[in-house]
């Protein structure tokens, strides 16, 4: 079955947190929530951007339900101020697509001293659902949607002695461990819901080849090198349209029929139609296990079900 716009549900009720909401994906995956009727929670950075980005979603649905809050994913403190606001503000969260990241940047850190694509990409995002998972639980059939990238495959774990990648960084080594981190980290949360045995559910997604702005961002800011520019180009002249691109996370957030531990992305690798993909990479029980290990030492936050 191919997953349109169209047959996404009525949201009508729900609540829905997408961080990175005010471009590319994650104005996409606002819009369409929104036009079925979802309450969003914009989690961004920039906030100039994010009131630019709330007048084009109004534009195409006037009547939608939105709220801004001031998300940086590379400073923890930030996280929590906006865990506080999301909470203070809502008992139940039905819906959290963390969307937000990075991708192969020069070597830089967080405010925090994190290797910056993980620090972001992935500890913050930690940080952000474990805050919200008194509210997550609180739904009646949570979905919590992770962002992960075909760069997951050449992605090697996190390193617990060098999880910041001291004195072996690279820009797209960087980038792949913190995707696959993305995939390992939807996979082990829904573990920890089997655990408990609650409704809540952890699905994964990736957007394969999309002209979003994260591409040309990177070359921009001077990063991926020549493989940066080489996909730029590949992304502008091959890729899908952000309308597209999105439909993986959305019918992982939305789909009726989809289920926690699943995988969604175009079906021929990175492009076409959002389906459900199969499940890979031998060992990811380790990774797994390691990657709450380190998440919980660098962060200081349990990831409690």
């Amino acid at each position: 079955m191919t997953y349109t716009r169209d047959l996404v549900p009525d949201l009508t009720g729900r609540t829905a947190v997408v961080t990175g909401a005010n471009g590319g994906l994650g104005l996409e995956t606002t819009k369409v929530f929104v036009s079925r009727g979802a309450h969003v929670v914009m989690a961004v950075r920039n906030q100039e951007k994010a009131t630019k980005a709330v007048k084009e979603i109004r534009e195409e649905t006037p009547t939608a339900s939105l709220e801004l809050v001031e998300l940086d994913l590379g400073s923890q403190a930030s996280v929590r101020k906006a865990a506080e606001k999301i909470l203070a503000r809502h008992d139940q969260v039905d819906i959290l697509v963390n969307n937000a990241g990075l991708m192969a940047m020069p070597e830089r850190r967080t405010t925090d001293g994190y290797e910056m694509q993980f620090g972001v990409n992935h500890l913050g995002h930690w940080t952000l659902t474990a805050l919200l998972m008194p509210a997550i639980l609180a739904a009646p059939a949570a979905r919590v949607v992770t962002v992960t990238s075909t760069a997951h495959h050449f992605g090697r774990p996190v390193d617990p002695n060098n999880p910041h990648l001291n004195g072996t960084y690279g820009p797209w080594r960087a980038y792949g461990q913190s995707k696959l981190a993305n995939y390992h980290f939807a996979l082990g949360l829904q573990q920890e819901f089997d655990r408990a045995g609650v409704n809540a559910q952890s699905l994964v997604a990736h957007p394969g080849l999309t002209r979003s702005d994260l591409q040309l961002h990177t070359v921009e800011q001077g990063g991926g090198g020549w493989m940066g520019s080489f996909f730029a180009w590949i992304t502008r002249h091959t890729g899908m349209g952000v309308a597209n691109g999105a439909m993986p996370q959305i019918r992982a957030a939305t789909d009726p029929h989809a289920r926690g531990g699943q995988f969604y992305g175009p079906r021929f690798g990175n492009r076409g139609h959002a389906v459900r993909l199969p499940i890979l990479r031998p060992g990811a029980d380790a990774a797994i296990h390691t990657l709450w290990q380190v998440s919980e030492r660098e962060t200081g936050v349990a990831l409690t079900v």
